[in-house]
């Protein structure tokens, strides 16, 4: 109310209420006069408040950047038995952004150390807004502090998640992304998914052929002859039978697009490792395009996860950052975080580890996953452990937990014992939560398709693979910390390789510094007679250059066992070495001892004989078996000094 308005009601009590003479005195005339100020104070004023109003709301349209994208916010279908009620629900839904309006442009001009005890509220809508204004703060303390208490408040109404949703900036819906368990609500959902057409072969086709290898360029063309062929086909075009798609000619009304879909997938992962072809990807509508297959791929996890590693790997350049999560893909990482098949939450976890610039510093190249911890936690981490597979393994599956017959799995069963997909993941985690886990997977992927690269074999020696590895370690972080490796077969060369060549490198003698131990499972130290067999079973299971490598008393293997040796008595490193007993059965009737023990036997540190096949020598049984108990004890022994405080 004006100033103006007040004096006018104060000049009408005087003139009814005083004496006759004040009658006389005020006359209609200087009420007019004084009407004519108020009027003209009081549109001055409303103009202020219209001002000061405009100036404290601010709501954030991110997700609305797109035309097409209008519709994104919060639409729903109406069904159509409840249309009588629209109107009703109009009228609440005016009313609620009326009280939005209202609160937000008192709370929000407010610093954050005032109370809001006299604002008409209800306390419940006080607190969500302060705790958005405060992941705003300039403090980065108080940021997490909110983001912390934003998720560990499961009391909030559905609207307001969704307000929160459409508030919060990428930076925020990160760090929300990485707390366990965190509501879903807190996030934007991402758009409808539209039919794909040939947009993956478009984007593939569109990317530059410099500065990748001779296997991605080779691969790409595969793929893109694997989806013109696909799209001829849908298209009722002619077929090439001398190709690739013939045998695909048998049944021309069911071309496999999800092949076709795959093969420009894996050509993509190699194409994001490339920071030029992670730009070009996102300005070419990459992410949406890539959002529209995830939706409709939900049938298939392979190609979900070859999605989410694109993602990752596009994660690594900050400047890519809000485009990834104004294109919906932290709800998509949120959700998959809490998928409970270990493969899928590990893919989202390394790519949300590489969207969190607020409390990660280390970044995780293609690769490299992160086992423990997930999430942001307050336990602080004293040392890593760092898991290498052997040839012809993986990331996850070659630490699984041994494989169960019908028997074995009702007895576990009456046990409550559950399977786990990773034990690094689920067992050394648990029992060691104060250490990272990481688990490396070589880039061979590629082999997996159905031609092999011809530039392939330069691609699997030690040498080669030992310097990738350890540029990929270093942006990781490893070495800046206690360090424990624990290798299985053909991974314990590596590792052996890898410390050899950081003694040559400056910049890496922090890994050999910190490297505390290092745990082998049936490594071929000495070669294995593997490569004596016949050509065939030799071809099963290595490629020829590793057939090579791995000769019995190969001059290599002798010169790189020599020269670790005495590093590793220089360096005093924990040892400790697993040895198999049993053949591993490698195809019909046909049962070989892989690593025999004279040749898993280093020659410094302790040596175990256990009653299993190569395959099994790194996979335990269960968790109070005798492999995982001595595993972790050595772990323990090895970090001792570094995570007892």
């Amino acid at each position: 109310m004006s100033a103006a308005a007040l004096r006018w009601i104060r000049c009408r009590r005087l003139s009814t209420a005083g004496p006759p003479s004040v009658k006389k005195v005020l006359q209609w005339k200087d009420l007019s006069k004084l009407l004519d100020k108020s009027a003209v104070l009081g549109c001055l004023f409303i103009t202020y408040e219209v001002i000061a109003l405009d100036k404290a709301v601010t709501i954030d349209t991110s997700a609305i950047l797109q035309e097409k994208n209008k519709s994104y916010i919060y639409l729903r279908a109406t069904p159509s038995d409840e249309k009588d009620n629209l109107t009703g629900a109009r009228r609440e839904l005016h009313k609620a952004a009326r009280r939005f309006v209202e609160i937000s442009s008192r709370l929000l001009l407010q610093s954050l150390d005032e109370h809001f005890s006299h604002v008409d509220a209800d306390p419940h809508e006080v607190a969500l807004w302060v705790l958005l204004k405060k992941t705003q703060s300039a403090n980065k303390a108080i940021r997490l502090e909110a983001v912390q208490e934003l998720a560990d408040n499961h009391h909030w109404h559905d609207y307001q998640y969704q307000t929160a949703a459409q508030v919060i900036d990428h930076r925020t819906a990160v760090g929300l992304a990485r707390m366990p368990q965190v509501d879903l609500r807190f996030f934007r959902h991402p758009p409808d998914s539209y039919h794909l057409n040939d947009g993956l072969r478009q984007l593939l086709a569109s990317l530059p052929q410099t500065e990748v290898d001779k296997c991605v360029r080779y691969f790409t063309s595969l793929a893109l002859r694997e989806s013109t062929q696909s799209l001829a086909a849908q298209r009722g075009g002619l077929w090439s039978f001398g190709g690739n798609g013939l045998p695909y000619a048998q049944s021309l009304t069911s071309v496999p697009s999800e092949k076709v879909e795959s093969f420009c997938l894996q050509a993509l992962v190699q194409h994001s490792k490339v920071r030029s072809h992670c730009d070009h990807i996102v300005a070419n509508g990459g992410l949406q395009l890539l959002q529209r297959v995830y939706q409709l791929r939900t049938d298939s996890m392979k190609i979900q996860r070859n999605i989410v590693r694109i993602i990752g790997n596009l994660a690594l350049n900050e400047g890519a950052h809000q485009a990834i999560a104004q294109s919906g893909w932290v709800s998509v990482l949120a959700e998959m975080m809490q998928c409970p098949h270990i493969m899928q939450a590990s893919h989202a976890a390394r790519a949300l580890a590489n969207l969190d610039r607020e409390t990660v510093k280390e970044k995780y190249p293609d690769g490299v996953y992160i086992l423990h911890p997930q999430t942001r936690s307050n336990q602080p981490i004293k040392a890593d452990v760092l898991f290498i597979h052997g040839i012809l393994g993986a990331a996850f599956k070659t630490w699984r937990q041994k494989d169960r017959n019908a028997l074995e799995e009702e007895e576990a069963a009456k046990r409550e014992d559950d399977y786990t997909e990773c034990w690094p993941k689920s067992w050394l985690a648990a029992d060691c939560p104060n250490l990272r886990v990481l688990s490396v997977e070589y880039d061979s992927h590629l082999s997996d398709w159905m031609a092999q690269c011809p530039a392939e074999n330069q691609r699997k020696s030690l040498a080669y693979r030992s310097q990738e590895l350890l540029k990929k370690l270093k942006l990781a972080g490893v070495g800046e910390r206690p360090v424990v490796w624990v290798a299985h077969s053909m991974g314990g060369l590596l590792v052996k390789k890898m410390l050899l060549d950081a003694l040559q490198d400056p910049d890496m003698h922090g890994l050999l510094q910190n490297t505390k131990g290092i745990m082998f499972y049936s490594v071929p130290h000495y070669g294995t007679f593997m490569a004596e067999y016949s050509v065939n079973v030799r071809y099963l299971l290595f490629p020829s250059i590793e057939v090579r490598e791995l000769c019995k008393d190969s001059p290599a293997l002798r010169s790189l066992n020599d020269n670790f040796l005495n590093l590793a008595k220089e360096k005093d490193f924990k040892v400790l070495s697993f040895a198999e007993t049993l053949p591993t059965n490698i195809g019909p009737m046909i049962k070989i001892l892989v690593v025999p023990t004279q040749s898993a036997n280093l020659g410094i540190g302790e040596l175990i004989e256990v009653d299993v096949d190569h395959l099994n020598i790194c996979k335990p049984e269960r968790k109070d078996s005798f492999l995982y108990k001595r595993s972790l004890q050595f772990i323990l022994d090895a970090l001792q000094s570094y995570i007892a405080h």
